[in-house]
């Protein structure tokens, strides 16, 4: 291992030190890091049997085998518990639904509500008017497309697919990774599969075909890589539909003073559309509540106008145009049409633009809440908005390329286009809300670079803004309108982004419907049969103007896929090196309690991402440090795929070593919606506490096992009134007073009362000598302070290595880790007490 420099400052303390380490293999992010725990526990009476599982079902366990390990106190800040305690209410009040369903209005349904700005005049700018077929057939596939898309498939079948309220493709990814472990990522342990929100309910007993299904995506790798792949383009289609949406729908919107402002060219329009899309993405930083509240007054007020306007160009011009309602004016359109009229399906396509932000904004609102904005509101507008609309062109077919305006009643155009230009912009929300969702997610599940993450609302957790990616969009779409200058091409390329998204969702939902929800196979297949079936064909539509317009998301798409899949892959490759490089107990044993070095007061915490095994950094400090301190807490901040993991589930303590190391392991877990917001004073607070308790909780298993004993050794086929009810229960488990009481407690039942049942031996562990020296021991430490040992990895490839492993190694990854988030950032840990060392992972 190389020489390295001690570097010292009045705050920060930094030991930056180099060491190689070989290896092929790969590390999750450093919030993943997880493999099956297999350390020795800290005492074992008969030996080690294996604990098997079949199913979700739990297996009795024998009081000689091994404890399970103890969940501790949480040790987060409790600022988030109102959030926590909001997310697991079974029912909201009536009251604060329906206000969520009018928030939902000014972020959700602000894409789909401007749709008829520009529908119809991008359908007939393929397809000429030249008789009722083409007016009446076009409604009727519009009507139709948003009949069975937005309404049949989301909101009654996709928005049911949530993963615990959590939407978009990678909380489906998640769902389906958490029945079967099909996640790259090695971030699955036993004990994940105790916590409340991980278990699945299985609603139907057809569970041959699904384990099945599981055991092939869990033996075959490539499955595994195409799923995740299938996931990322997913989410990489959502972030290209941030970028586009603003664009079209604001230019839509300005597009109407063409016609009445002499003067008003197209710089006008670029100029003016680029200035409104700065102003939109500079309030993103007030959160999406504060805006969905600001919007949705305004988005109503655009509903209540379309529907208005729909019924008076209806009575006023055509009401013969409700024969659309007869789905054989779409047969009678493509007679006539043939190749104009499936051309022009790229048009008809853009009335559900923003349809997949009902599913991937979910996690901002509740289920019901998006439904009863759509049905009650949404839907009625929409379809009133497109027979108005039809109407007119009845008349006036020349009309096509202003119909909305057009069809305006006279007197009413200025009021309606400042209510249009409103609701465009708001329509770019939709989106930009559900980018950042789906980054967070992608972040929490290893598949994202850490960028600074911020929580705009106390009250529900999923309401977030990531400045880098709003800044980014923000760029983006005004370079999209500067360089395309019409929405027509951005049309093209609009429909593309939004189909693709469909149809990776249709994928994940058919998957999750065989594995989790084992649905009748009829009915599973004849989900995709029915919507994947219009999603092709859409898709063969839009594909056709690819040259037109349409490679601009898929250029989007790609470069986010990269992205992801290059952070995803240079992850898994670290973590696999980490842990092939972990040092051995053996060795521990050998150094003995001194650890090879002094041990003075003080606290410890070594910040990683293994879950068991000491790491290889840990070596290092112990080469280049002087002394060590007294007590080494190992901290893991692990993700497990669930949105959120309960306060009193989180957190894992552990013993390393012999009791007179005094080394422990503390796992953290979060969910990929969970927040952290702990102040490092509370968090060091807090730890102490519940370290404390767990050593208490420790002594008095140890005393109720040798108890135990000696009760086997008396008295064979006699047994005590409290074993008994022990074997009533689910063996060794509840032979443990949890460290939250209300664990396996009632709220209102004290620990002391958990005691009484216990036998009177096994009642005065504090007066242990080993458990009074070592809370000693702790108290010294902790007056003395906390130090935070933290790694800096650099990852590298072989030298052997492929050429394209190395170019996405050395270069490309190594560029996203220098210039993402930094680890004390991220973790949240004082500068002013850490000390860092370096080193080289040769992948």
């Amino acid at each position: 291992m190389g020489k390295g420099e001690i570097e010292e400052s009045s705050s920060t303390v930094g030991l930056l030190k180099r060491c190689t380490t070989g290896g092929s293999g790969g590390s999750t992010r450093w919030v993943d890091g997880s493999e099956v725990d297999s350390e020795s526990p800290p005492w074992l009476l008969f030996g080690d049997e294996e604990i098997s599982r079949e199913g979700y079902g739990s297996v009795r366990r024998r009081l000689v085998k091994k404890p399970k390990r103890v969940d501790s106190f949480d040790v987060e800040a409790m600022e988030i518990s109102v959030a926590h305690a909001s997310h697991h209410k079974k029912e909201a009040s009536l009251l604060s639904t329906l206000a969520l369903a009018f928030q939902t209005l000014g972020v959700v349904y602000g894409d789909l509500g401007t749709s008829p700005l520009y529908v119809f005049s991008d359908v007939f700018s393929k397809v000429p008017i030249t008789s009722e077929v083409d007016v009446l057939g076009a409604l009727s596939i519009v009507l139709y497309t948003i009949a069975l898309l937005p309404l049949m498939k989301y909101v009654f079948i996709v928005l049911k697919a949530n993963d615990n309220g959590e939407g978009g493709t990678f909380a489906l990814y998640s769902l389906i990774c958490r029945y079967a472990n099909v996640n790259l990522l090695p971030n699955r342990q036993p004990a994940d599969e105790r916590i409340s929100s991980f278990k699945l309910k299985l609603p139907t007993p057809e569970l041959e075909r699904a384990l099945n299904i599981k055991e092939i995506l869990e033996r075959k790798s490539s499955l595994k890589t195409l799923l995740l792949l299938l996931v990322l383009m997913g989410t990489s289609m959502i972030i290209g539909d941030g970028i586009l949406t603003p664009a079209m729908s604001v230019m839509s919107a300005v597009s109407g003073l063409q016609g009445k402002i002499p003067g008003f060219g197209t710089n006008a329009l670029v100029i003016t559309s680029i200035i409104i899309l700065g102003a939109l993405f500079s309030i993103q930083k007030y959160g999406s509540s504060k805006v969905g509240f600001t919007f949705a007054p305004a988005l109503a007020l655009w509903f209540f106008s379309l529907g208005s306007i729909g019924i008076y160009n209806l009575l006023k011009h055509d009401v013969t145009v409700l024969r659309a309602l007869n789905p054989a004016y779409i047969y009678l359109f493509f007679k006539k049409n043939s190749t104009n009229g499936w051309s022009a399906l790229g048009g008809c396509v853009l009335c559900i633009t923003g349809a997949e932000a009902m599913f991937a904004d979910l996690g901002h609102f509740s289920v019901k809440s998006i439904q009863i904005a759509f049905t009650s509101v949404v839907f009625p507008c929409l379809f009133l908005a497109y027979f108005g609309q039809a109407a007119y062109l009845m008349k006036h077919p020349n009309s096509y390329g202003r119909v909305f305006y057009d069809s305006v009643p006279d007197g009413f155009f200025w009021p309606v286009f400042g209510i249009a230009t409103v609701a465009a912009i708001i329509a770019s929300q939709a989106m930009i809300s559900a980018s950042f969702s789906c980054v967070k997610q992608a972040m929490a599940l290893g598949c994202f670079p850490r960028l600074k993450i911020i929580h705009t609302s106390k009250k529900h957790m999923g309401q977030i803004y990531i400045p880098v990616i709003n800044w980014f969009l923000m760029i983006m779409c005004m370079l999209v309108v500067a360089a395309f200058r019409s929405t027509t091409d951005i049309a093209n390329a609009y429909g593309i982004a939004e189909v693709g998204v469909m149809m990776v969702s249709t994928t994940l939902v058919t998957v999750v419907m065989l594995l989790i929800w084992q649905t009748n196979l009829f009915l599973a297949f004849l989900f995709p049969l029915i919507f994947g079936t219009m999603e092709l064909i859409y898709m063969s539509a839009v594909l056709s103007k690819i040259l037109e317009g349409g490679w601009l998301p898929l250029v989007f798409a790609s470069f986010f896929l990269c992205v992801m899949y290059l952070w995803n892959y240079g992850s898994v490759l670290k973590y696999q090196s980490e842990v092939k490089q972990k040092i051995s107990m053996d060795f521990m044993h050998e150094l003995g309690s001194s650890l090879g070095t002094v041990r003075v007061p003080g606290i410890g915490l070594l910040y990683n991402e293994l879950v068991q095994g000491i790491p290889s950094i840990f070596g290092q400090f112990l080469l280049d440090l002087p002394a060590i301190h007294s007590v080494i807490v190992f901290v893991c901040i692990k993700y497990v795929p669930v949105p959120i993991v309960p306060q009193d589930e989180r957190f894992l303590f552990r013993r390393v070593g012999p009791k007179d190391y005094h080394m422990f392991r503390c796992v953290a877990r979060y969910g990929y919606k969970d927040v952290r917001k702990e102040d490092h004073h509370a968090f060091e607070q807090l730890l102490v506490d519940s370290l404390e308790k767990f050593l208490r909780k420790e002594a008095l298993d140890l005393a109720l096992e040798s108890n135990l004993i000696q009760q086997d050794l008396d008295s064979i086929s006699v047994k005590s009134r409290d074993e008994s009810e022990i074997q009533d229960g689910d063996g060794m488990d509840e032979l443990k007073i949890p460290l939250m009481s209300d664990q396996r407690l009632d709220a209102g039942a004290s620990t002391s009362e958990a005691s009484m049942a216990l036998p009177a031996s096994v009642m005065s562990v504090d007066e242990d000598p080993s458990l009074e020296y070592e809370l000693s021991a702790l108290r010294e430490a902790t007056e003395s302070g906390f130090t935070y040992l933290l790694g800096h990895g650099d990852v590298r490839a072989k030298k052997n290595s492929w050429f394209i492993k190395k170019l996405s190694i050395n270069y490309f990854y190594a560029f996203m880790r220098k210039n993402c988030r930094g680890g004390a950032a991220t973790m949240r840990v004082p500068h002013m007490n850490i000390i860092q060392v370096g080193m080289t992972y040769m992948v």
